[in-house]
């Protein structure tokens, strides 16, 4: 290899290990979100386990290959995954909106940085100057895709799209729920949910407690009666139950507040702190049941008598 063909390599190169390592890096994010809860959330868990494994292996097919055709596909699919999140945040997909939370903003910044090292990857020429393979002799349309489009070129196109896709994600998440509690920040406050008139409603057989709009109510195992332990991005996916609460005919039991590290009331039944899920997207649903996230069980609120 001539001292010009090992200088033309360098960029690729790195642009090479960078957007690979960058898809991992958010098919790794997807995967921890899949196994603390999303995989309960119907279709939107399948669609992140999918998002997993193509990620890996793109990532590792960009690694392995320096292919600019894998390349193109991984840029491609980092910018239709931050299309999802996106549309999941600002109109909801599959009968579920998401909320905003530190793993999203990671994971989009993550997707648009992989866009721009792939997409430019994708765009510059490989191998060594003026020659091209055998297979891009015979077949004009793939020697068009080995010249490239020139890495200046590529890199104009991947910043004017990166720059569209920042905007969005930033529009998106200004407009979105959700916020950093206090347990990680030290600032801010966690998002609550409404609890309003409680009722009661069969679920799956079981009298469960829901709040005003139906949705069924958790209690945390670590909880205290005076403590919630629930903070940080815990709070993103099982929102407080923020009051005043009113009773409806019929719903027996102890009701009380506590105060939480952020300072914010949440309100307490039987001694429990109350909570809903980010998971259960319609009344009648109680997917939280029984999981075993953010350090310890969550159960549904059983009311008896």
């Amino acid at each position: 290899m001539t001292s010009e063909s090992r200088l033309a390599a360098r960029p690729r190169l790195l642009l090479r290990v960078v957007g690979a390592g960058l898809l991992i890096a958010t098919a790794a994010v997807h995967l921890d979100l899949y196994v603390t809860g999303y995989n309960t959330i119907p279709t939107i868990g399948p669609l992140f386990l999918f998002q997993v494994i193509v990620g890996f292996g793109l990532g590792l097919a960009v690694l392995a290959t320096g292919s600019r055709l894998a390349a193109a596909a991984g840029a491609l699919f980092a910018l239709s995954t931050l299309g999802g999140y996106l549309l999941t945040v600002q109109f909801g997909l599959f009968g579920f909106r998401e909320v905003r939370t530190t793993a999203g903003i990671v994971a989009g910044l993550l997707e648009v940085l992989a866009f721009v090292a792939l997409g430019v990857l994708a765009a510059t020429p490989g191998g060594a100057p003026g020659r091209q393979s055998s297979l891009a002799t015979r077949n004009p349309l793939i020697g068009r895709a080995e010249s490239g489009v020139g890495g200046a070129q590529a890199g104009l196109g991947a910043a004017v799209v990166s720059v569209v896709a920042l905007g969005l994600l930033a529009g998106a998440l200004a407009g979105a729920g959700g916020a950093a509690s206090a347990g990680n920040s030290g600032t801010g406050t966690a998002a609550q949910a409404s609890g309003g008139g409680l009722r009661t409603a069969s679920v799956h057989g079981t009298t469960v407690l829901t709040n005003s709009t139906g949705k069924t109510l958790y209690w945390f195992a670590p909880d205290t009666p005076s403590r919630s332990v629930c903070n940080g991005s815990c709070a993103d996916y099982w929102p407080p139950v923020g009051g005043p609460l009113t009773a409806s005919p019929g719903v027996h039991g102890t009701f009380g507040t506590i105060h939480r590290t952020d300072g914010s009331v949440q309100e307490t039944y039987n001694g429990h702190p109350l909570y809903t899920y980010v998971g259960d997207s319609a009344p009648g649903q109680a997917n939280g049941n029984n999981l075993n996230l953010n350090g310890g069980l969550w159960h549904e609120v059983v009311v008896t008598g």
